[in-house]
């Protein structure tokens, strides 16, 4: 995005928004997020959208993740997405419908009417496991009941474990529990295909093998403890489940691509079919993590993901390399989102602009994310020497248009917030940054560029939307919300960055009415953060005072 990316309408109830973006990575999981990540450190425009669905969603704690054992689920996720919103990578909440391929790229229909479009696209959806047709498993599934001994063992060992088979492949685990507990039992649920000399193996080192269908699994006692109740009538005391059953991939959205599945070695299942750089049969889609390798846990998953990810970023440099550009995709976004219309916004200037700066004495201003100007060119009107930066040529386009029309001087000025030196050819006695917003970078460089143009004795005038609403929990089934402020530098992180050094006087940090006059109406509040630089911050390169 823009630094204006947040004066759009976005959260009007059916109202529609494209976004674009170099890849668009459908699910926010360990393969995922570590594919972002990788992505988003190659300054590629990324966007996870995540419906929060994971597979280990029932787990308590994942295992045997090197530096993060037993960690929380959604806590590793949550870090994963910390990580990719510090180099400015967005992940929405949200689901994606349908995908089809068109001459601009891929077009992921999102739920709640939107569309993301994208140069790449991967496919980190994972799987569903299917667990046997028994009472009682399903609702334990992730706690009491678990598939696999790396991820799981440890935590029942010595414990009464009662292993169920289901399968043909069902005792794969088996002498890898019988390590971990000298109490394990083996239930043959379904023996169809089962090794005969398999189970006389086990039979013969000391596990118990009971061939029975299982009618239910149920609570034992208070303690926890659960009984396994056989079609015959008997009652296996157990403290934990082991079982397997079948799985699909998470694909119904790529229907409409015609990607290739191919049977998983095991017979359970399918797998998405990749090649080892994870590119599927349709130029441009990757997959990664369990939706090609199901026994992948989740160091092995974000491992994979790392990996695609980096093969991503070599076929987009490929791509532009051959074609001689360098092509940032925050600027394609917003050059696509301005399109051909005549106009975006209201082309009304800001109602906290006009009230901030009614007062102050005209000098130099610079109006950061400046979109179609009506800012930049109220401020002209009343003598101010205003440059208008923005990452967007045609919102830029529109400003010099428009100030040449009205006989105004308003310089132009091509820039992201996070360029190197972005505004250094002086400082400003205004700068305003008027509902907008500039992705992160670990070191802070947008935030530095902001602050440092703000000349001694200047003012810097900051607002933005109340944000409240984007924290309430939302259906990602119903609508996906397609704008992700933890990605970019906010109100909050600035307020911060200013505080702390000392050298700043905040006049105004507070939330009120929005103003009438906007076209974004359906925000009912504002946040307004205004300061005066009382001098130069000690150690950090000045700019020329004008």
């Amino acid at each position: 995005m823009t630094e204006h990316a947040h004066r759009t309408s976005e959260h009007t109830p059916r109202q529609s928004i494209v976004r674009t973006c170099d890849v668009a990575v459908i699910g926010g999981s360990a393969a995922g997020l570590a594919a972002a990540l990788q992505l988003a450190r190659q300054r590629r425009s990324v966007i996870v959208v995540d419906d929060g669905t994971p597979r280990n969603a029932p787990a308590a704690h994942m295992h045997g993740y090197l530096g993060r054992e037993g960690t929380p689920p959604e806590a590793m996720r949550a870090i994963g997405r910390e990580e990719v919103r510090s180099f400015g990578g967005n992940v929405l909440t949200g689901r994606v419908l349908t995908v089809r391929k068109e001459d601009d790229g891929f077009h992921l229909a999102l739920s709640g009417g939107h569309v993301l479009v994208a140069r790449r696209l991967l496919a980190a959806t994972g799987i569903v496991d299917e667990l046997p047709d028994i009472e009682g498993l399903t609702e334990r599934w992730g706690a009491q009941v678990f598939s696999c001994p790396f991820c799981h063992g440890w935590e029942v060992r010595d414990l009464r474990v009662v292993q169920i088979v289901t399968t043909p492949m069902g005792l794969h685990p088996t002498p890898l529990m019988r390590h971990l507990t000298d109490q394990l039992t083996v239930v043959l649920h379904d023996a169809t295909g089962i090794d005969p000399a398999a189970v006389q193996t086990l039979v013969a080192s000391g596990v118990p093998v009971v061939e029975s269908a299982v009618r239910r699994v149920a609570d034992a006692d208070p303690d926890g403890s659960l009984a396994v109740e056989l079609a015959d009538g008997r009652r296996l005391p157990a403290d934990a489940i082991l079982t397997g059953g079948r799985f699909r991939p998470r694909v119904e959205m790529l229907a409409g691509l015609g990607i290739d599945t191919t049977a998983h070695p095991s017979g359970l299942g399918h797998l998405v079919a990749v090649d080892p750089t994870g590119r599927t049969s349709v130029e441009g889609v990757f997959a990664a993590g369990n939706l090609t390798d199901p026994s992948a846990q989740v160091l092995q998953s974000a491992a994979n993901g790392g990996w695609i990810g980096a093969q991503i970023a070599f076929s987009l440099a490929a791509e532009d390399t051959a074609a001689g550009v360098r092509p940032s995709g925050v600027a394609i976004e917003w050059d696509n989102r301005y399109g051909d219309q005549e106009r975006v916004w209201s082309a009304n200037p800001n109602g906290t602009l006009i009230a901030e700066a009614a007062d102050l004495p005209p000098g130099r201003a610079l109006d950061v994310g400046a979109g179609e100007g009506a800012d930049a060119l109220w401020l002209a009107e009343r003598g101010w020497q205003v440059t208008a930066s923005d990452v967007s040529g045609r919102a830029l386009g529109r400003v010099r248009a428009e100030a040449a029309r009205r006989g105004l001087d308003v310089r132009a000025l091509h820039r992201d917030a996070n360029d190197p030196d972005a505004f250094a050819d002086g400082t400003y006695d205004l700068v305003s940054l008027q509902y907008g917003s500039f992705q992160r970078t670990p070191e802070q460089r947008g935030l530095r560029n902001l602050l440092d143009s703000v000349a001694v004795g200047g003012t810097l005038l900051v607002v933005g939307h109340d944000l409240t609403p984007l924290r309430q929990p939302s259906d990602p089934g119903e609508q996906t919300r397609m704008y992700d402020p933890q990605a970019y530098v906010g109100i909050d992180e600035i307020a911060a960055a200013i505080t702390a050094s000392g050298d700043w006087r905040v006049d105004v940090n507070e939330t009120r009415p929005r103003p009438p006059g906007a076209i974004s109406t359906h925000h009912v509040s504002d946040v307004v953060l205004r300061a005066v630089r009382l001098k130069q911050e000690t150690g950090r390169p000045g700019h020329r005072e004008e």
